[in-house]
């Protein structure tokens, strides 16, 4: 469920051309751009654009990426620094934007007319990087780029296998929602990285993969999708290819679902007979819609920007999102959309009745959880417990000190920890192996 700086972001670059321009041209251009955005004027935002680009930059996507800046960094004051440099045949702006809470650096790429092809985010350097957890041993497994064909879609991917053994217990990782790369990458964590080189070490296979909404966002543009276009196609898919490994042991096929991930796995695992388990890891065990808005009034909380402009934000992301909660179907076109996402999208998750599913399944299941993690909380875990603990088949283990993503942290926070270079918990990595690797089935 996360929304980060990490995944708001993309990169669209056209064909090369070669040109000259001053430097302050683009300096004016990428300042008057943000200028714009703070004005809450996103269609002539858009206008900054390469036509192209305008066909996956629309005014509603600049508008939501805007609300989630400011709702992270504070209102936006003022240009702190630029530096420039040419990227091939290409023309890189690099602007140091001043936040009410914070700056952050962000990179604009223009052509020849002086129009934009990329916008993005560059990581600030004077803020530590993501290293490798301790417990990663790179001469214990190898690793291997995979393509995933699903449909008209190739998702790269990564399978990882230990170097010592044979048929291998096989992991699955299945992202959380919005955008997201094979690492998982928020902030400067990479969870599904560090769960990959833990599992691997304990001689546990696994295969990570690019979500679809990353690679090809403008095939959700204007569309009536739910959650077969955003996951559970390119997942069944990720199944299939596993299925065909000869490393793999095929009755030990495991989903590490995380998050959004988590939610749909009893679906998917009610469906498909390969799968020998899931982990359902940090997922909402309440309607999207009623965890996204604990989640926003929580932020609002702890919001340092008591400006009338970020109440209303705030207040109006609320007032959408229990809109979307009491959705009826044929109530409102599928194609509208509900902060930022389809009808069609909303009614479908609200409609998971994930913990349901969950009881019904004699599949293995383990559920874990982070006392300190503010997107799904212990309040979800409970309902998990309540619901499945006297079944044979399910382990559940919370964590009270570990957030969302599984790192130890002293307090909830928001969304701004993950800022900070954090790894996956050695004790979750020994919990889940340990799972996976017992030879009785519960």
């Amino acid at each position: 469920m996360k929304k980060t700086l990490s995944v708001l972001f993309f990169l669209l670059i056209i064909g090369k051309t070669t040109f000259s321009q001053g430097f302050f041209t683009y300096i004016d251009l990428s300042t008057h751009f943000f200028e714009t955005l703070n004005e809450g004027k996103f269609a002539d935002a858009q206008a900054f654009f390469d036509a192209s680009a305008q066909e996956k930059v629309t005014p509603q996507t600049l508008e939501n990426m805007w609300k989630q800046i400011t709702a992270q960094l504070g209102a936006y004051e003022s240009i702190n620094g630029a530096q420039n440099k040419s990227q091939n045949d290409l023309q890189s702006v690099i602007l140091d934007c001043k936040f009410k809470r914070d700056s952050q650096p962000f990179q604009f790429i223009f052509n020849k007319e002086n129009k934009m092809v990329g916008f993005f985010i560059v990581p600030k350097m004077n803020v530590p990087q993501y290293k490798p957890a301790a417990y990663t041993d790179t001469t214990s497994f190898k690793e291997s780029f995979i393509t995933i064909k699903s449909g008209e879609f190739d998702l790269p991917g990564m399978l990882t296998l230990p170097k010592k053994g044979e048929k291998f217990p096989l992991v699955i990782f299945v992202h959380g929602s919005g955008p997201s790369d094979m690492d998982e990458t928020v902030g400067q964590n990479k969870p599904f990285k560090d769960l990959a080189a833990g599992f691997a070490g304990k001689g546990i296979a696994s295969i990570r993969y690019v979500k679809r909404t990353m690679l090809y966002p403008q095939s959700f543009n204007d569309k009536a999708y739910t959650l077969k276009e955003e996951v559970t196609d390119d997942l069944e898919q990720v199944i299939t290819y596993a299925q065909s490994l000869p490393e793999i042991d095929q009755s030990k096929i495991y989903i590490f679902g995380h998050s959004l991930g988590g939610m749909i796995a009893p679906k998917v695992a009610a469906k498909n007979t390969a799968l020998k388990g899931i982990i359902i890891a940090a997922a909402p065990a309440r309607t999207f819609n009623t965890v996204f808005t604990e989640q926003l009034e929580y932020l609002k909380s702890k919001s340092q920007d008591t400006s009338a402009a970020s109440k209303k934000a705030f207040e109006d992301a609320i007032k959408e999102s229990k809109q979307a909660s009491a959705l009826k179907p044929n109530t409102l076109k599928p194609d509208s959309l509900i902060n930022g996402l389809p009808v069609s999208y909303l009614l479908d998750i609200n409609s998971l009745n994930q913990v349901a599913t969950a009881k019904k399944l004699n599949t293995r299941i383990m559920v874990i959880q982070g006392g300190n993690d503010y997107q799904s909380t212990t309040a979800d875990y409970q309902l998990w417990n309540t619901a499945l603990k006297n079944k044979k088949n399910v382990t559940l283990k919370l964590y009270p000190m570990l957030n969302h993503l599984f790192s130890f942290v002293n307090e909830k926070g928001t969304g701004m920890q993950y800022q900070q270079p954090g790894n996956v918990d050695e004790v979750v990595v020994n919990d889940v192996s340990d799972w996976i690797l017992e030879n009785k089935d519960k």
